[in-house]
């Protein structure tokens, strides 16, 4: 049985099934991982002793009949960035002087476990996770599975890479400006941001850090089933996060099947400020008309933005670093100095934008708010005539790795200059707003590269924006554009 052909819930039916042993299942895929990997760098370190003997405990309990959850068995992977496995070790995203123990799990680590699930490893990421690339000085870079040539997309790129080629069937990510939905994007995968609040996110002795922009923490899947079932168990609320919105237990695999009768969708290649690659605006237009055969209304949506894309890019880059620099500065007090002692492992443009970010002033703190609630008011108005929008997830397809360790986006499209570490993104708005986001996969480009297409719902509308994906999933499905990477020489 080919099991990197199978989704998560596929996985754990058949071993809730006694079809496939738990130990059967982590041996498959310690194999494809051992083989595999290699070739595009999407694990940084793998624990399959544990993952065996979690196996073989969960075994047990299923011979005696216990009911163990709809991913019984079923491996996945953690994003090397933030702790997520308490015990285990995180590089914060390729950074050799930061390598510790996590202190605890992180919200999916523990909503994977409860569903059945059983960790195998972690994947590569960029340090601190502050770009829309994968690539680090300890790590290099994560390959993307469909073109080894080109980068898996960031910063959750090795957990989307690792996906993509079967290497496991879901993987962590956390998304504070695309970090989800770019990789996915890039891979040909289910990514998606929840709404703000809807997934706490328990923050010590700052319970309001990474709130500007909003950073969530999510998964990667081949399937919006698999992500409806992990938003479920993740999705809860906790008052110890000032975000946390008080809300009944949503099942929201059951709230997938739903008409889009009436429904109205509007579609933007560019929010009136990106450049986009022709092959791409034109791909993600051309795709959201499928909308209307499903019964949904769809239509230009149309924005007026008072911030070019520079500014909103820059906006990105300081806000971000507000947490950054001020976890670098707490670091110092307690005896290391990063920057100046360990630079060589830090990308260049991380410093210096955490150099701009400690010397900000307090108008320029004001103006970032101001400018993020023009975004928010943007939004709301689009909202006002829609219930959907969509867009390209990115404005350019995956970039080609580079090989000094610091792979960066495209330093043009179309001729405009675009930001980096960010500019070719077409999602970190919805960071700064909290709106829901996915991006779902549309196909591959001429040059065989993944195209993704972004749907975005009103917030703490999650449901919603899950059900649309699913009617495109539907309409489009996409599984066979894994046999892709499995044809790829190792």
């Amino acid at each position: 049985m080919e099991l990197e052909r199978l989704s998560a819930l596929e996985i754990g039916t058949l071993v809730s099934k006694r079809e496939l042993s738990p130990l059967e299942v982590i041996s498959y895929f310690e194999e494809r991982i051992g083989s595999r990997n290699k070739s595009i760098n999407a694990f940084v370190y793998t624990k399959f002793d544990y993952a065996k003997a979690e196996a073989k405990r969960l075994e047990k309990r299923i011979l005696n009949g216990e009911s163990i959850g709809p991913f019984a068995g079923v491996p996945f992977a953690l994003k090397d960035f933030l702790p997520s496995k308490k015990g285990w070790l995180n590089s914060h995203g390729g950074v050799f002087s930061l390598i510790k123990e996590d202190p605890e799990n992180s919200a999916f680590c523990t909503a994977l476990e409860n569903l059945g699930g059983i960790a195998v490893g972690k994947t590569n990421a960029p340090a601190f996770g502050f770009r829309g690339t994968c690539d680090n000085k300890l790590y290099g870079a994560t390959k993307n599975p469909f073109n080894t040539d080109y980068n898996s997309g960031g910063s959750s790129g090795g957990s989307a890479a690792a996906v993509a080629d079967g290497l496991v069937p879901i993987a962590e990510g956390s998304d504070g400006g695309g970090s989800i939905r770019i990789p996915a994007a890039w891979c040909s995968l289910f990514g998606f941001k929840p709404s703000v609040g809807t997934v706490p996110d328990i923050k010590r002795p700052d319970a309001w850090s990474a709130t500007h922009p909003y950073c969530v923490n999510g998964g990667l899947t081949k399937t919006v089933d698999d992500t409806a079932v992990l938003l479920s168990e993740m999705a809860r609320f906790d008052p110890l996060d000032p975000m946390s919105i008080k809300s009944e237990k949503t099942d929201y695999l059951k709230g997938l099947n739903r008409s889009l009768k009436g429904l109205k969708i509007g579609v933007t290649a560019d929010f009136g400020i990106y450049p986009v690659e022709r092959e791409i605006a034109k791909r993600v237009i051309d795709t959201a008309r499928v909308f209307e055969s499903a019964g949904a209304f769809v239509d230009n949506a149309h924005f007026s933005i008072p911030y070019t894309l520079n500014d909103l890019s820059k906006m990105w880059c300081r806000s971000i670093s507000i947490d950054t620099s001020i976890e670098l500065e707490l670091m110092k007090a307690n005896g290391l100095d990063l920057i100046k002692d360990h630079s060589d492992e830090l990308p260049i443009e991380f410093i210096n934008w955490n150099k701009k970010a400690f010397s900000s002033t307090v108008l320029d703190f004001y103006d970032f708010n101001v400018m993020r609630t023009k975004l928010l008011d943007e939004t709301e108005k689009a909202f006002s005539k829609f219930d959907i929008i969509i867009s390209p997830t990115t404005a350019c397809l995956p970039v080609l790795n580079s090989d000094d360790k610091n792979t960066l986006g495209p330093e043009n499209i179309n001729g405009e200059k675009v930001e980096r570490l960010i500019g070719f993104c077409e999602t970190f708005i919805f960071n700064f707003t909290g709106n829901p986001a996915a991006s779902v996969p549309i196909g591959l480009s001429k040059t065989g590269l993944p195209i993704g297409m972004q749907i975005i719902g009103r917030r703490f509308c999650d449901a919603d924006v899950l059900a649309v994906s699913k009617a495109f999933e539907e309409i489009r499905p996409w599984r066979d554009l894994y046999d892709i990477p499995q044809k790829r020489k190792i």
